[in-house]
Parts: C-alpha cells; structure tokens; sequence
C-alpha cells in the first residue's frame, strides 16, 4: 500500500507530461498523434518505442515494454514507486502531505530508507577506522597505491578491522536491528557465532548508485585471505548488474566518453590523474543492464581492461553487449602495462591521454584478436579467417557502414575486397548466419513481461479496450451490452471495472490505471491492453463493422467461458438462452 493516497499520486501524474518527461532520456519525434522514438529498454534500430500524449502511456512494440510516467522512471532509472512520485512531485512543485503515519505505512514506507542508512553508517564508520590507530594497516596499503588523501576521501574509502563484530555492534548502538543489518549486507548471522561484520580486515570500497546513496561496499583482505575480494550480496537496493563503481561521479563529467575499467583501484587512480569519467563493474562480468545504464548517457565507452589473456577475454565480451545494445566502443592500448594503475604510475596522465585517442575501433579489435588464431602461410587456414571475418561482417545492417568495414578490413588484411564483399553479400542474403554467443541478453527480457500464450484467446478483449481507451465515445453505444464481467482474463476485468467505470463519470484515464497494479509482470499486462494493434481499417463503414464484430466476439467468448467454468458445462436451457442473446445483440448492434 503507498503512503500518499490516490488522489496525491493521481495529482502528481496528471502534473506531469509523459512527453516531456521521456524526451529528457530518449530522442522522440511526432508521427501522427504520437511520438516514436529508440526503446531505451532493447535494443533496435527502428523506432518501435510510442509516447501516447493523449494516454499519457508509452509503449513498444518491439518488447512490450509499456506503462506511465511512474513505471518509465521505475524501469530507467531503477527507482522505487515512492521515489519516482518524490521525484515527480519536486519537479512539478508540488508539496507532498506528511506521510501516513500507520505501523504499516511506516514499515514500508521506511524500509529502504533504513537500509540505504545502515550503509551510509557503516561506510562512516570504516571512513573513521581507516584515519585511526587500529587502521594503520589499510592506511599503509592506500599510500603505497600512492592515492592521495583527497582521492581517498573523495571516494570515501575505509577500513575494516581485524575484530570480527566491532561494526556490528556499533551500528547496534546506532539503533539498527539485526534483521536490518543482514539485509543490508554488512552483516551476517547464525546460530553458533551470532552477529558478526561482514567485513573484517580489508581495505573498504563503498559503493553508490547514480544518485550518490551508498548501497554497498567492496573489500580487498590485507595479508593472506580469501577471497581477496569480496563484495556485498545482493540485497533490497544493491544489485551489481544494474550499478556500477564510479557511476555517481563520471555521469557528471564533461568529458565526452566513459572508460570503463575492470578494477575499483584502476577507477580510483584515474580520477587521480584528472580523469574522471571513469567507472568500473562491480565484481561481476560487465553486463547488459549496465550497458543500458550508459546508453542513457550518448557517451562513446573507452574499454580499459588488462591487457593479459583474461582481460582481452573480457573487451570481447564487453564488445559483444555494447553492441547487442545498440553502442560502440573502443579499446585503449595499455601495452607494456598491463592496467591503467600501472599505466598512470609509469608513464603518466599526458600519456595515457594520447592512448585513448588512439582508442582501437572495438570492430577491428576483434578481427585483430581472430587473426592470431589463424596461420596465413597455410592456405586452408587464411580462407578460414576470411570466412570467419566475413560472418562477422554481417552485424553491421546498414550498408554503408557495412561498406566501410569491408574497406576497413580488407585494407588491414590485404584481403581482396570485391571477394570480400561477394561474400558478405552472400551470407546476408542468405540470412543464415547465427550471430556469436555474447552472454549479452536481451536487455529487455529481465524488465519487460512477454505477451503470454493464452492472450491470443482473449484477444478481442484486448482489441475492445484499447479501441474505447482511443474512441471512449463509443462505449455509449455499447454499454446496455457490455459490462467489466465480460471481460474474463483477472487482469483485464480489473482494468475494464475501472475503465468503464471512469467511462461512466464520463472521465477515461488509462495511465492512471497502471497504478492499481503493484506487481510489475501485471502493470506490463495492464498497459498493453491499451495498445493492441488494430488491423489496418480503410472506410468508416469497415471500421464500424469490425467493431460491432469485436463487441461480439467479447460476449461470445463470455458464453464459452461460462460454459467451460460451469461444472458439467451449461444446461440445454443456458445454451439456447445464450444463443437467443447472440441473435438479439447481432440484430441490436447495428454495424
């Protein structure tokens, strides 16, 4: 239950315009009575993406990501629903009443808060640990990295002690539960040993999400211990794959790229070096969530990884996601060095500048790193890596771009262009080639609901609604017929009680609809029961007849769902009292 009523969230939206809104993360241009635009939440190279500001909704019909202005900044900028209306309300002025002050309102209402504090305290308390008597050890380890004290406070880094459950008792002390620090992750309990401190004896890393709220940390050991590295689990407001170490601080550089590095050290000694757009993933493999998170931003991504076998191994990867997602990146050359620490100690910032720009393009990367798997002395074996380069020539769909590459990498290769060409050409017509394996997902498959199967069924359903939320003056028309019980999927009779309802009171409001679902699987359902494409319809007499067919076909399907829900099925009396309902609709409902 949220802690603003109705009537303060319904304010908040309808204080908002949906176009304006989106347009400040995604490039939207008027095609009729809607805006289209790139999906932030997939990848594509055709404008699927629609911003309805008649319905205040968006919608894609590429993933079927839909929704208000609400669940568009819960989906882009993983806020929760109480932080998008605060948001929503500071942007449009308007001062939100003291929340509800219930047991329960306050439960909820305070959980992430108290979450979000726990780390906050936490990250205060190894700050203070690192600067004292007892942190002497990590405080040794961050000077011989050579960091500055400026660096180390602008990245707030800290210490853990040897103790295996002073933190945890400290920030007892504070007032926090057991319960609250475990689920923050800065704690862990059982039965034997109790509470005790998740971190003990590492040098700490804190991590924040885009708005500057510390989420969680990651520490190195000092001495011998495993793991070296250990992160916080996943918790309510920390989920590695959708942040990333830096992020806070490089989304507010000028410069017009990002470097994307693999270590918190290598992030940490470029922002020393005057170079503060980097960032880093946090533990993790780089992924497509955090892909996504950069594609907000229109920056080119500079790959700084190490330069040894695991690190190529990982700008592959990398590669391979940014592309899916519809970017490019490129890949610094930090040869004899094997990362940007190293780099900057030994040959400094001037140098390191000169190497990203002349960042290698991400595409030829590949192919150089493909080359060495192939002997040219042995005819077999180069025809091979043509072939292979061919096939991966074929990602690029439009054809100049296509054309440049082939130019590109004939060029570097001495590989005769037209042949080249010829058989690009003849991979793409044949529209056989199975791109590589990238272990880059979809990145709409995590955040969007696919239509699902029995949804073909109740289609007219979905067709009946979205027709009356564009066209509300033709449920006059049919209102002594249809009612909310016609509709018999659970979701779309909870819309339409509401829809035909606001219908009614003579007030239609789609977008306001979304609301009355918490889970977001049934909001993604909800919403696209306002855009289900409408067959191409040419007259007005077509259009009123395919109507008056899909108003039938609803109640039809009404009779055959009671039928089958009646145990039995319906009495010979029910079917023919039905049947001689059908003819009086088909007769009452004129096309």
């Amino acid at each position: 239950m949220p802690y603003y009523s109705d009537e303060t969230i319904e304010q908040v939206r309808q204080s908002t315009d949906i176009v304006q809104l989106i347009s400040g993360f995604v490039n939207l241009k008027r095609k009729g009575s809607n805006y289209f635009g790139l999906c932030p939440f997939h990848n594509e190279k055709t404008s699927s993406f629609s911003v309805s500001e008649n319905k205040q909704m968006y919608y894609c019909f590429g993933c079927h990501a839909t929704g208000n202005v609400y669940t568009f900044l819960m989906k882009h900028e993983n806020m929760s629903f109480m932080e998008a209306v605060q948001y929503l309300a500071e942007k449009a002025g308007i001062k939100l009443p003291q929340a509800d002050e219930s047991e329960e309102a306050k439960r909820i209402r305070g959980r992430r808060e108290r979450l979000y504090l726990v780390n906050t305290e936490a990250a205060k308390y190894f700050y203070k640990a690192l600067r004292s008597p007892q942190g002497e050890l990590g405080l040794k380890y961050f000077k011989g990295r050579e960091l500055s004290e400026e660096t180390m406070q602008k990245f707030g880094l800290g210490y853990s002690l040897q103790y295996s459950d002073d933190m945890t008792k400290y920030l007892q002390k504070k007032g926090f539960t057991i319960e609250e620090l475990t689920a923050a992750g800065v704690s862990s309990y059982d039965e034997r040993y109790g509470a005790r401190d998740k971190f003990y004896n590492r040098v700490m890393f804190p991590i924040m999400n885009g708005s500057g709220k510390v989420i969680g940390f990651g520490g190195r050991v000092m001495g011998e211990g495993e793991p070296k590295y250990l992160n916080t689990s996943e918790t309510e407001i920390f989920e590695k794959r959708k942040n990333l170490f830096g992020l806070n601080l490089a989304r507010s550089s000028r410069a017009r790229n990002f470097i994307l590095c693999e270590g918190y050290m290598d992030v940490i000694s470029l922002h020393q070096a005057g170079f503060d757009q980097a960032m880093a993933s946090l533990g993790t493999a780089f992924t497509s969530d955090q892909a996504m998170i950069l594609k907000r931003f229109g920056r080119e991504v500079l790959l700084a990884y190490d330069s040894d076998g695991a690190g190529v191994n990982a700008a592959l990867r990398a590669l391979s996601i940014l592309r899916a997602c519809g970017m490019s990146g490129r890949v610094i050359n930090m040869q004899p060095y094997k990362d940007p620490d190293e780099f900057i100690k030994n040959l400094g910032a001037e140098e390191y500048e000169e190497r990203l720009k002349k960042a290698e393009n991400g595409f030829m990367f590949e192919v150089r790193i493909l080359r060495k798997d192939y002997d040219f002395s042995d005819p077999a074996s180069k025809t091979a890596f043509y072939n292979e380069v061919a096939k991966k020539l074929c990602v690029f769909e439009e054809e100049m771009e296509r054309e440049n590459y082939i130019e590109a990498v004939s060029e570097e290769y001495g590989i005769p262009k037209e042949a080249l060409k010829k058989q690009v050409i003849s991979l793409v017509l044949k529209g056989g080639v199975k791109l590589p394996e990238t272990g880059a997902e979809n990145a709409a498959g995590r955040h969007t609901a696919q239509p699902r199967s029995e949804d073909n069924d109740k289609y007219a359903q979905r067709v009946l609604l979205t027709w009356l939320s564009e066209e509300p003056q033709k449920y006059k028309g049919i209102s002594e017929f249809i009612s909310a019980d016609d509709f018999t999927d659970p979701i779309y009779h909870k819309v339409a009680v509401r829809m035909l309802h606001d219908m009614e009171e003579g007030q239609p409001n789609p977008a306001a609809i979304i609301n009355m679902f918490e889970d977001a699987d049934e909001q993604q359902q909800a919403g696209q029961v306002f855009h289900t494409k409408l067959d191409a319809i040419v007259t007005d007499e077509e259009k009123e007849k395919a109507f008056r067919d899909i108003v039938l076909k609803v109640k039809q399907e009404r009779f055959d769902h009671d039928n089958k829900a009646a145990e039995g099925g319906l009495s010979l009396e029910e079917k023919l009292a039905q049947k001689r309902l059908m003819e009086d609709l088909r007769r009452r409902i004129r096309p």
